[in-house]
């Protein structure tokens, strides 16, 4: 057993916690943004807020900065080859316009997700390589399939989740 904290002792140890897979999606003058993300939790339910860590080296950084607006989706396990699109296109082709919606709050939804958050930016904080958002969720989407689960990644791979 190792007991180092060191660069890769740490990301070894972060592999082994379980996260849900996350698309955060934001629009800047029409054009959309995105990334993938896990490192995403609730924070309060009065107001109802998450906290979202988006790497500032993110193409979506900058622009969630400047909008002010983001949307979490919650991916379902058949929403895999979203979060591999996301990984491997830059930009705005990362968006297949089929499986995306603009919402009331002008970020894009994705269609079929387990749910979506929309939220408008309350606080941001320095969190060293990332910044820490704040969002207070201003209109929630789920899916009408309440059985439908989530997308996980879990040791540097795509998992799903199974009934204990």
């Amino acid at each position: 057993m190792s007991t180092d904290t060191t660069d890769q002792l740490f990301r070894e140890a972060m592999a082994r916690f379980t996260s849900c897979v996350t698309a955060i999606t934001t629009m800047e003058n029409g054009i959309p943004a995105g990334l993938i993300a896990t490192s995403v939790c609730s924070l309060s339910n009065d107001p109802p807020t998450i906290l979202v860590c988006v790497n500032k080296s993110a193409s979506a950084h900058d622009v969630i900065q400047r909008s002010e607006i983001f949307a979490v989706n919650l991916l379902s396990a058949d929403q895999k080859d979203v979060a591999q699109r996301f990984s491997s296109v830059k930009g705005p082709d990362r968006f297949d316009a089929s499986r995306w919606k603009v919402a009331q709050s002008g970020s894009p939804i994705l269609i079929d997700s387990v749910l979506s958050f929309e939220c408008k930016v309350h606080a941001k904080h320095n969190g060293y390589s990332h910044t820490i958002f704040v969002g207070e969720i201003i209109a929630t989407t789920l899916c009408d399939d309440s059985s439908k689960g989530s997308l996980l990644w879990h040791q540097r791979g795509f998992a799903a989740v199974a009934a204990a």
